[in-house]
């Protein structure tokens, strides 16, 4: 992964969320930081992008709105590229919240990208130390843009540079102030990119040096993924995407699956949303293009 390559993806993800803050109503995720973390001209370049390849998305589409690129933009990030960051993200902080009023200290996030809990919560500064792991090109390219946007680094957050999906190491984690507290673990748009066995470990190793009532939400493809196509083929186009980004997704998981490598880790499911419960939680009574996407589910599991 070079700078480039990585700033690319948080960049996008940054992308859906200030486009939903900014444009989308009602707010599914309300994330109003992210827009400070990209410049006009990245905002620009990928909305150009999106617009410009709305035939690989949907040939009806670009006739329909050949001469309205804001409305083929909106159709692109709500169909494709906004459902599944934003719901899942939202969840994980519900849970979080809940966390934090039963007392929790440490919040590891798994894949942070420019996430911007941190400074959308400056009252948690000091009830919260927050463990940011990332790879390290893309911390160095959010440091940078951190300090370009005079976003001051509060004092719980903590990065931690680490290829963690290769090898998890605990003491990056100890060497940045991580002590053995109940802790709580995000891990969202990684399951994908894992082999079960990969996927395994991980949870492993992460739960080997934290106490009973820790915790992890994390996000999951079921069996479907590699046959169902989805609204408009999204999910088609998610697994094309991947693929030609370099990065496949390797691995899909029956609920079984999933329940029985927790197990093995010492963890039980405490709630599990399927793509319907969670169409019904964050995206009923709209009049977009958003829905919930189809065959991924979230789950919150807890160390007993």
């Amino acid at each position: 992964m070079t700078q480039g390559e990585s700033s690319i993806t948080s960049l996008v993800s940054a992308f859906g969320r200030a486009y939903h803050s900014q444009f989308d109503t009602p707010k599914i995720f309300d994330d109003f930081v992210a827009k400070d973390l990209i410049s006009p001209k990245e905002f620009n370049n990928i909305k150009d992008n999106m617009v410009q390849g709305i035939q690989f998305f949907n040939k009806d589409i670009a006739e329909k709105f050949k001469d309205n690129p804001d409305e083929i933009l909106k159709w692109i990030t709500q169909i494709q590229l906004s459902p599944t960051p934003l719901a899942r993200a939202a969840y994980c902080e519900k849970v979080l919240r809940n966390e934090i009023r039963l007392g929790l200290k440490q919040y590891v996030i798994l894949g942070a990208g420019l996430d911007t809990f941190c400074f959308r919560h400056p009252e948690l500064e000091n009830i919260l130390d927050i463990f940011e792991i990332d790879h390290p090109a893309t911390q160095e390219f959010k440091k940078k843009r951190l300090d370009e946007v005079d976003l001051k680094l509060p004092s719980h957050l903590h990065f931690v540079p680490m290829d963690f999906t290769k090898k998890f190491s605990y003491q990056n984690l100890i060497n940045e102030g991580f002590a053995n507290k109940k802790t709580f673990f995000s891990l969202l748009g990684v399951s994908y990119y894992l082999t079960k066995e990969e996927l395994s470990c991980l949870i492993d190793h992460l739960f080997s040096n934290v106490p009973v009532g820790s915790s992890i939400v994390f996000d999951y493809p079921d069996e479907r993924l590699f046959e169902e196509k989805g609204i408009s083929n999204r999910v088609e186009n998610m697994v094309k995407m991947a693929a030609a980004g370099g990065e496949p997704m390797k691995s899909c998981y029956s609920y079984s699956d999933v329940e029985k490598m927790l197990e093995k880790s010492g963890l039980q499911i405490y709630e599990h949303l399927t793509p319907d419960k969670i169409n019904e939680l964050y995206f009923s009574n709209r009049t977009d293009y958003l829905t919930a996407f189809e065959t991924i589910h979230y789950l919150h599991a807890v160390k007993q």
